[in-house]
């Protein structure tokens, strides 16, 4: 898991710091609410419970403020999944895991899921969140000679694009676990996995989600 950033040194600092991420939490579930940032600065600085001036003492724009949401929601999401996935060895199995988890995140966090399924492709190849995470087990699996892949950003945009469309296959069909499974397995068989031991891998007990 990332390590938490530095607490603000003074009472100034750590209320500035307090009203920034009220405003991001607003902004996050407007997000996951609406799917866009169509609304006023007003209703976003109502949804923090902060003044309508405080807003432009944080973010230039609102769409600072929801660049910083989605980067907070989706900071939030890998942390969870290197939590759930940091005592797995093998890159096979935690891909696999992660994929699974999608599903169980959608139920337990439907709020980051919310922002993952409107906002999440365009963050695919993002430098935060869960862009670099994906990118990181592809390139280990690929250098240990797990994944048999030419290029790991192309693997990385299979690998996301699949995932998105299991999420979003979720919020509007009910899926149970064996659709997490099946995606799994045929993740790891694309990135080269054998049949066999994508499928034993896509069945593995599942570890447990923090909260």
């Amino acid at each position: 898991m990332q390590p938490s950033p530095p607490q603000p040194v003074n009472r100034f600092e750590r209320r500035r710091a307090q009203t920034r991420q009220a405003l991001i939490r607003g902004a996050r579930a407007i997000l996951a609410e609406r799917g866009n940032a169509e609304v006023s600065i007003q209703v976003i600085a109502e949804r923090a419970d902060v003044g309508f001036g405080t807003f432009y003492n944080h973010f230039e724009t609102k769409e600072a403020l929801f660049d910083a949401a989605v980067a907070d929601a989706l900071e939030e999401y890998g942390q969870l999944l290197d939590a759930a996935t940091e005592s797995i060895d093998d890159p096979a199995e935690t891909v696999a895991t992660s994929v699974r988890l999608a599903l169980r995140l959608a139920v337990s966090h439907p709020e980051i899921t919310g922002i993952l399924r409107f906002r999440g492709l365009q963050h695919v190849h993002s430098g935060t969140g869960l862009g670099p995470r994906a990118l990181r087990d592809v390139e280990v699996g690929r250098a240990s000679g797990r994944f048999r892949v030419a290029d790991a950003q192309v693997a990385l945009s299979v690998v996301g694009g699949a995932v998105l469309g299991l999420i979003q296959l979720g919020a509007t069909t009910e899926l149970d676990e064996a659709a997490g499974e099946q995606t799994a397995e045929m993740i790891l068989r694309m990135l080269g996995v054998p049949a066999d031991e994508a499928q034993t891998l896509a069945t593995k007990p599942l570890p447990a989600l923090g909260q």
